[in-house]
């Protein structure tokens, strides 16, 4: 049998392409940890977001005005916009309000895995509205993935029973938008390019957010203790804009299956740096429940 190998600038690609996604799924999943740290001082959800959003806009306002005038650069329409904006205000805008809610009553470690489900509601969301298959396979990655989210909400009812249900529920909706998000991506990624789309939709969310804010608080509300800003200047550039620029960079060299695959090590990594970080302590039915989760994720990442 004829064995193929890899030349040594595909090896290498590979090689980086690996690192890249690992470093992504890791930079999302410090997120959660610096959201919680923020929470230390006395700051609500929509102005830490607003602060977040902020502090991302120039980064990936740059990225956009580098589109504008490429001769190979695809026309936009009516619908492109329309998408553009639908999604972003979907996935960036209220996913992340939606999360940033959640983990003012969750931990960390929970909130990351709920978010982790995001394949299932993708599956769920096909079945029902596209008439996308159903069978044995996706009912067991539920059972499995469904099964671990109970074992560690039980754990977290041991702790904390206080608005325990509707921080999960909020991180819920997340997870919801964020796969109804990436269901509509597809199209519309594949026509403008995902650095382009993705500098857009962020735009769109970052307008949406300020808005919101100017909306409901006064200015003076963003007067906080510095270290927020630190803690929000750290959550733009670590945890939004590497990762969102990396997880597209790993997906040109190895592949949307294998950069899934690698972000798997991302509720592993927030479990533990959950115990470090924040306190959160690492007990068996947390780790039951991940590999549970995992598992049951793995099962429809895999072909």
């Amino acid at each position: 049998m004829a064995t193929t190998t890899l030349s040594p600038l595909s090896h290498r690609n590979a090689l980086i392409g690996f690192g890249l996604a690992a470093l992504a799924a890791i930079g999302f999943s410090t997120k959660a940890i610096l959201v919680k740290l923020a929470y230390y001082d006395p700051v609500d959800a929509l102005s830490l977001l607003a602060l977040r959003m902020l502090f991302s806009a120039p980064f990936f306002l740059i990225v956009a005005l580098t589109h504008v005038g490429r001769n190979n650069a695809t026309r936009l329409h009516g619908k492109d916009y329309l998408a553009v904006l639908v999604l972003g205000l979907l996935g960036y805008y209220l996913s992340s309000l939606f999360d940033f809610i959640g983990l003012q009553y969750i931990s960390a470690g929970m909130e990351r895995l709920i978010l982790f489900l995001y394949p299932t509601f993708v599956v769920l969301i096909s079945a029902l509205f596209l008439g996308k298959a159903f069978g044995r396979k996706e009912i067991i990655a539920m059972l499995l993935s469904y099964a671990g989210i109970g074992v560690v909400f039980l754990d977290e009812l041991n702790v904390q029973s206080e608005h325990l249900l509707m921080g999960a529920g909020f991180v819920f909706a997340s997870t919801l938008t964020y796969a109804a998000y990436l269901i509509g991506a597809g199209e519309t990624i594949a026509r403008i390019g995902a650095s382009r789309f993705t500098a857009y939709a962020m735009l769109v969310a970052c307008v949406a957010t300020v808005l919101q804010f100017l909306l409901t608080h006064p200015p003076q509300a963003l007067l906080l203790p510095i270290r927020v800003y630190r803690l929000s200047l750290v959550m733009a550039v670590l945890s939004t804009v590497l990762p969102v620029f990396m997880l597209s960079a790993a997906i040109r060299l190895i592949g949307s299956s294998r950069t899934s695959l690698i972000g798997m090590i991302g509720p592993v990594s927030t479990l533990f740096m959950a115990g470090y970080f924040l306190g959160e302590q690492l007990t068996v039915r947390q780790i039951v429940g991940a590999a549970l989760v995992m598992a049951g994720v793995l099962s429809l990442t895999l072909k």
